[in-house]
């Protein structure tokens, strides 16, 4: 059981996390990114290092989430999923997201480059991203539905919530928005409901976070976080699930076991990225077998 004052700070970094992804500096509800000129170049080296590693993949989509603020202490790494696309937006290897527009009180449907979508991190010095290629047939149906704005679009729900429940339409959050995109792509379908059914008789099912009662609390002064969405039994057991970029990698892996993970990290070390196995350490320290990029 997750200590009371932890719940609230999961709740308000998870609701900071999702609120601020996708979004620009400056970040309307949240402090603007400060990055020194160093800090700047490593990251755009990043970028680079992550725009390599999907061109070369020869996919014309991919399943990209980034870290965020820092979640670590909960075992979570990556806050923010997207749709990173090879061709069709502004720039080669652009990405396609859902992020709040905080100034707004809305979601909206936000595309960027990857620079920009390594920029959005919490940590200028630390950072993560995750790369899941699917196989050919599944890749191309994905970019397809993401490039159908009127169909992603239409799934975009008016109301957020950064820890919606993922099978209820009443809310949304970022990565609940890519798993209904990926549903429909599959299923031909852009209603909401009939995705979500196809992703609970698919087996799409997040891991709960354990919570305590304090988390209810934050929905009282977060405007983008709600609880009534969720069933009662879950709350009163401690139960908060959402979609998490986690999920969603797990629900692909096991659809498609022959697809590609790919996992790069920026840190003291220089650019590390490693292809399958384990995930990658924390603080982003090499292990036998990564690749790893000097960035002094």
């Amino acid at each position: 059981m997750i200590r009371p004052l932890a719940a609230l700070a999961f709740a308000l970094a998870a609701a900071q996390a999702q609120a601020q992804a996708g979004s620009l500096p400056p970040r309307g509800c949240d402090r603007p990114a400060q990055v020194t000129a160093a800090q700047q170049d490593h990251l755009l080296r990043f970028a680079a290092a992550v725009r390599d590693a999907l061109s070369s993949s020869g996919s014309p989509a991919a399943l990209i989430a980034r870290s965020g603020t820092d979640l670590s202490r909960f075992g979570l790494r990556y806050s923010h999923a997207a749709v990173a696309l090879a061709d069709g937006l502004d720039m080669p290897w652009a990405v396609r997201q859902l992020y709040y527009a905080c100034a707004e009180g809305r979601p909206r449907l936000f595309d960027q480059g990857l620079a920009g979508f390594v920029l959005g991190s919490d940590d200028a010095d630390l950072g993560y991203v995750s790369l899941l290629l699917l196989p050919a047939d599944a890749a191309t149906a994905l970019a397809r539905a993401t490039l159908d704005k009127p169909l992603a679009l239409g799934l975009l729900n008016a109301r957020y919530s950064a820890n919606a429940y993922p099978f209820s339409t009443h809310y949304q959050n970022c990565n609940q928005w890519v798993a209904e995109l990926l549903a429909a792509a599959l299923t031909g379908s852009a209603d909401r409901a009939e995705a979500q059914a196809w992703l609970r008789t698919e087996g799409y099912a997040p891991e709960p976070v354990r919570v305590s009662p304090w988390l209810l609390l934050a929905g009282r002064f977060v405007p983008w976080l709600h609880f009534d969405d969720h069933p009662l039994e879950q709350l009163d057991a401690g139960d908060v699930q959402t979609s998490l970029p986690a999920s969603l990698e797990a629900f692909a892996l096991r659809r498609w076991p022959e697809a590609r993970r790919i996992e790069l990290c920026h840190g003291p070390q220089g650019i590390v990225l490693r292809e399958g196995g384990a995930p990658l350490a924390p603080g982003c320290v090499p292990r036998e077998g990564d690749r790893v990029t000097a960035l002094d």
